[in-house]
């Protein structure tokens, strides 16, 4: 038999995607061949008022709706299901919807609460949308590679069968880039997925799909990876909230990909969430499983929310440090603004300490991770690419052909650079630990700065394309630290004006630089993340409470979401 063309066979996934949303019942409604640059109002205009209703609530209020009976399984999976077809017309965001599977389980958690009076568990009912390449059992698994198209599934991925056992439905599965190393998504087998709120930019990337679909809100809570900023980039650029954690927290395996078993950098899975209530349900409920029993390189720590991990809870200042720049690629504007509109809110908190954090060695650090990111040279990649014989896609050649720093290592060359990687690891320890005001009994360093507070990228979401600045990301997964994201703002071009007669620092400040237009950016969500020690990231999620309230103190996580309701609060503007 001959051997399929990748075009071909671009053309059955296509066509399988396609043949999956159409048994969704009542059928998706058709769009315009003309659509608005903002995508973000057309759901409502084309959907029922209910579906609307649903779909528009946070997770953390839908899991209480359907753990009281307010609501049942099939009418939020319904709905969801139709959003979410709605959204891959609109932002070509999903690889398959799985409305058969999702309305079967949907019945059994309606008719399991009828009899027994209770849900099944925290997450019992809720749809959960998953990132193609996160494993579902005799579900395809090609990791946007067309030659991988025809794999499948062993078995589910561990996190999936834990958010199962809580009592999800599995209704949607979403988009990523060929290789899955771009920080936008696009592929050979789907094509390009464009952001909701202003389709000449990027969703995002690697977990793109998730964040475009999120962004139209055809799901509340979705499971996505994350190595040099997959989580973050689309939850930034599509306002969401977003949550890389450290390493070995959230079971990974089960998940397809190249170069697996490397652990030079590891990449982690993480939530995205229209709701940050929505990213702690997540971790708790992961974490409440004790993921380690089934996969023992999970570290054998619980999701600690149950005291108040903030400095004010023992009368001490909440200190956060402000990275304005990396030095190696200003941030446009936009961001600029976003830093500075919160920081002023900030510094009117008396609780609350401002510092300025100074980067060290960023540039280093891109070494350093632009290395190891592919010690076999990328040979997995070019393998997998180039067996289907599909084009080369602009992302890929950059990260790959492009990078001067791709070379296939030697075990020695493998132990120098984990070696660099480490001192590196100490010297930024040494930088936060020289942030202390005094010391403990031991002699170790306390009263160091709790949180940074940074950009998420050098700008809000490039067009299409043009997403070849990975520092204000990767940055952090060199380093293993947790980072959360959080939507503040929109681009808004009679504020954020082009910088005139900058000079930039080289040449990718150069190129970044140019690429801002304040109209092209017109609306795009403006982001910003904190980033907190290795494995200290519920006290990264806790901040986020906290820097989101702007005229009070608030001393314990649990009392967040209240005191944020009665507040003036992020985000800055509403995003649908």
């Amino acid at each position: 038999m001959a051997k399929r063309n990748w075009r071909e066979v671009a053309k059955a996934a296509q066509d399988f995607r396609d043949d999956s949303i159409k048994g969704v019942e009542p059928p998706v409604p058709e769009i315009s061949l003309y659509l608005p640059r903002n995508l973000t109002s057309i759901p409502r205009e084309l959907l029922a008022q209910d579906e609307v209703l649903i779909t528009e609530t946070s997770p953390e209020e839908l899991v209480k709706s359907l753990a009281s009976g307010k609501l049942n399984s099939t009418t939020v999976v319904n709905a969801f299901l139709r959003r979410a077809g709605l959204a891959q017309k609109l932002t070509n965001c999903i690889t398959e919807l799985l409305p058969e599977e999702a309305l079967s389980r949907a019945k059994y958690l309606d008719d399991y609460f009828n009899e027994h009076k209770r849900p099944v568990g925290p997450f019992h009912g809720l749809p959960i949308s998953v990132k193609e390449h996160i494993g579902m059992e005799g579900k395809g698994l090609n990791a946007g590679f067309v030659s991988w198209w025809n794999r499948k599934g062993a078995d589910d991925a561990n996190v999936l069968k834990i958010l199962w056992r809580a009592g999800c439905v599995f209704y949607a599965r979403t988009t990523e880039p060929q290789t899955l190393m771009h920080i936008e998504t696009s592929n050979n087998l789907y094509g390009v997925t464009v952001n909701p709120c202003n389709r000449d930019l990027t969703s995002g990337g690697s977990s793109g799909g998730e964040g475009a679909l999120l962004g139209l809100r055809g799901s509340c809570l979705g499971v996505g990876s994350d190595i040099g900023g997959s989580i973050r980039s689309p939850s930034a650029n599509c306002g969401l909230y977003g949550l890389r954690p450290s390493s070995y927290r959230v079971p990974t395996n089960g998940s397809s990909g190249t170069m697996l078993p490397e652990e030079h950098i590891v990449g982690v899975i993480g939530p995205l969430s229209t709701s940050l209530e929505g990213i702690k349900l997540f971790m708790k409920t992961v974490l409440s499983a004790k993921p380690w029993l089934i996969e023992p390189s999970c570290v054998t720590i619980p999701w600690r929310d149950q005291d108040s991990q903030l400095p004010i809870a023992h009368g001490q200042k909440l200190r956060i440090a402000v990275l304005w720049s990396d030095e190696i690629v200003k941030p446009h504007p936009p961001i600029i603004r976003a830093l500075n509109e919160v920081v002023a809110k900030l510094q009117n908190i008396p609780d609350v300490e401002i510092l300025t954090w100074e980067p060290y060695k960023h540039d280093e650090a891109w070494e350093i991770i632009a290395t190891i990111y592919f010690a076999d040279g990328a040979k997995e990649e070019i393998d997998a690419i180039e067996a289907s014989g599909e084009p080369w896609l602009p992302l890929s050649k950059f990260i790959i052909q492009e990078n001067p720093h791709v070379k296939r290592l030697s075990i020695e060359e493998v132990w120098y650079w984990t070696s660099r990687r480490e001192q590196y690891r100490r010297a930024y320890a040494k930088v936060w630990n020289d942030t202390a005001t005094g010391t403990g009994l031991n002699g170790e360093p306390e009263g160091m700065v709790d949180v940074i507070l940074a950009p998420v990228g050098p700008g809000a979401a490039p067009p299409l394309d043009q997403s070849k600045y990975w520092g204000y990301t990767s940055q952090w997964n060199l380093l293993d630290y947790p980072a959360l994201v959080f939507p503040v703002s929109k681009v808004d071009p009679a504020i954020d004006k082009t910088e005139v007669g900058y000079a930039p620092m080289n040449e990718q400040d150069a190129f970044n630089h140019q690429l801002y237009k304040p109209e092209k950016y017109r609306g795009a969500p403006v982001s910003l993340q904190l980033i907190g020690r290795r494995y200290e990231d519920e006290k990264v999620s806790e901040h986020d409470s906290y820097v989101r309230a702007t005229a009070d103190r608030m001393l314990q996580v649990v009392e967040a979401m209240d005191y944020i309701k009665n507040s003036i609060g992020l985000p800055f503007v509403n995003f649908v």
